[in-house]
């Protein structure tokens, strides 16, 4: 009898800290940032943050909201210099995470020599990319996912004059990747600062202080150059063999332009 009493009690043990560990979740944030374009304002309406983890099914299948997303009407190009836009900030379950997308809604447009357009956005790019995942979200353990908007890639001008919206989205996972951060002197107007190899091409605008970060920059050597408005008649500058490894933050030396 005693020896039934004490399986019993320890199959119960074992029961309940199977079910503590499928009852775990895992902190996911998700933000938005914005690979810069030739233009005075791209926004574009942020319905929601859908994720896929059932990845049997059919690929339109098994796709649920991540819950509590911050939509609303975005400037993407005031998330430049760093800035980035929290989206979600949400308790998952632990598990596989297989695929994410960015929703979009119909109030979309662009702002070009200070007039606005509405973007076209058929509905198959409202439904958004199908960006790959591929993470075991652990119990207790922090995730944070960036969704880098190319603004140059994602603007389409058509024959009429009008402009259209088929969004290309850079997916990166924050912790395997770092960023790249200084200041441009002088600051008095925007530069182009882009990071470049084989593999990988990441871009930002400096801020009004002058200051920039790359986001989501996987390891690896890169060139980094600097290309200030065509109108402060100022050259282009190269840093070469920028050493980027997995997980760090990189800070260049004050770049001036002069």
């Amino acid at each position: 009898m005693l020896s039934l009493i004490a399986f019993t009690m320890f199959s119960c043990s074992d029961d309940d800290s199977g079910s503590n560990e499928e009852e775990g979740t895992a902190q996911v944030t998700v933000r938005m940032t914005d690979a810069p374009g030739d233009y005075d304002g791209v926004l574009i309406d942020v319905e929601d943050v859908m994720i896929r983890t059932d990845m049997d099914g059919a690929e339109d299948e098994g796709w649920e909201s991540i819950g509590e997303v911050e939509t609303g009407v975005y400037d993407l190009l005031e998330l430049t210099g760093g800035v980035s836009q929290l989206l979600a900030d949400v308790e998952l379950p632990a598990g596989y995470l297989g695929q994410m997308r960015l929703i979009l809604g119909n109030d979309n447009s662009i702002v070009v020599n200070g007039e606005s357009y509405a973007m076209a956005t058929p509905s198959a790019q409202q439904s958004g990319l199908k960006l790959n995942v591929n993470q075991d979200l652990e119990a207790g353990e922090q995730y944070s996912f960036l969704l880098d908007f190319d603004v140059e890639e994602s603007v389409v001008q058509q024959g009429n004059g009008g402009y259209s919206l088929k969004p290309v989205i850079r997916f990166s996972a924050e912790e395997g990747a770092s960023t790249i951060e200084g200041e441009v002197h002088p600051s008095d107007f925007r530069s182009l600062v882009k990071a470049q190899n084989a593999s990988n091409t990441i871009s930002a605008y400096t801020d009004a202080n002058g200051n920039f970060t790359l986001h989501g920059v996987p390891a690896g050597t890169y060139k980094v150059t600097i290309t200030p408005d065509v109108a402060s008649n100022l050259p282009t500058i190269e840093e070469n063999n920028v050493v980027v490894e997995a997980g760090s933050s990189v800070n260049l030396d004050t770049i001036f332009l002069e």
